[in-house]
C-alpha cells in the first residue's frame, strides 16, 4: 500500500505514542495541533517521508513542557 498523506500518518502514529506515554493527555489537547504544524513545516522544508516525519514528531513532543500539554 502507497502511503498517499505522510504527514497525516505521522501526526497519527507520533500522536498516538505521545498519548501512550501520557495518559492524562486528552485526544483533543491543542498539544496535537502544535504537533501538525510543526511537522509540516518539516514537510514542506524536506519532504520527508512519513516514518522520519514521526519520529521527528516524537521528539518535539517529548521536548513541551509537562505543563504545554
Amino acid at each position: 500500500m502507497v502511503d498517499d498523506d505522510p504527514l497525516r500518518t505521522a501526526v497519527d502514529i507520533a500522536w498516538s505514542v505521545y498519548r501512550a506515554r501520557h495518559r492524562h493527555v486528552d485526544a483533543a489537547d491543542s498539544c496535537c495541533c502544535l504537533l501538525e504544524r510543526h511537522l509540516q513545516g518539516r514537510w514542506k522544508a524536506r519532504g520527508s517521508d512519513a516514518e522520519e516525519l514521526t519520529q521527528f514528531g516524537i521528539a518535539f513532543l517529548d521536548r513541551l513542557p509537562d505543563d504545554e500539554c
